[in-house]
């Protein structure tokens, strides 16, 4: 009579956390082998079945408060810039900024762009205002990185503050690479002419 004849039956147990089996009796190396593969299925199967618990987007995956307070502060900053009020409208902005660039990371990258480049532009306009050029001048860039086209204003915020620092060849670069972006936009072909004009003068 072969082994396949005989039924034994084996004390066996399951881990309620796990769900793991084990062995409550004697055991053997074929046994414990058997056991072993038969957790590493269970765990597999698992893993396929059973997602990372991800909390999932809301259904509304803008937060439309989140957006109206962002552009209350952009409109707050830009009031007190009319009024002369530069500092403050640079709290405004910052406020702003940091509203915007703290979303859940499910809203869409592309909101919080157009948020951002408007802000670090007007921030910008704010610092030169103050003459802050170098604060000026890494705003600008800032929203040029956000919004490289369309963008005219902040891309002539930065070359302007390169010429005030007296970087004339940085903003040569950075208003020659703005008007790829651009075209013949006025303002930027005025400036560009204003920088060449100031590196002939200085190099004479």
């Amino acid at each position: 009579m072969s082994d396949q004849d005989h039924f034994h039956l084996l004390p066996l147990t399951i881990d309620p956390k796990s769900k793991s089996i084990s062995s409550l009796g004697p055991s053997s190396r074929a046994l414990e082998a058997e056991l072993a593969a038969l957790n590493n299925l269970h765990r597999t199967i698992l893993t396929q079945i059973e997602p990372p618990h991800i909390v999932p987007p809301p259904p509304m995956p803008v937060n439309p408060k989140r957006s109206a307070n962002v552009s209350k502060l952009r409109e707050s900053g830009n009031n007190e810039y009319r009024k002369g009020r530069h500092a403050e409208a640079i709290k405004f902005y910052t406020l702003g900024l940091q509203m915007a660039l703290t979303r859940a990371p499910w809203e869409p990258s592309q909101l919080v762009r157009e948020e951002v480049h408007a802000l670090y532009s007007n921030r910008a306009q704010a610092h030169m205002q103050l003459g802050n050029w170098p604060e000026a001048a890494v705003d600008a860039e800032a929203s040029v990185a956000a919004k490289s086209q369309g963008n005219a204003k902040a891309w002539f915020r930065r070359g302007k503050c390169l010429l005030e620092m007296g970087r004339l060849q940085e903003a040569r670069g950075a208003v020659a690479k703005a008007l790829e972006f651009e075209g013949e936009e006025k303002e930027l072909a005025e400036l560009l002419k204003e920088i060449e004009g100031r590196i002939a003068k200085e190099g004479n």
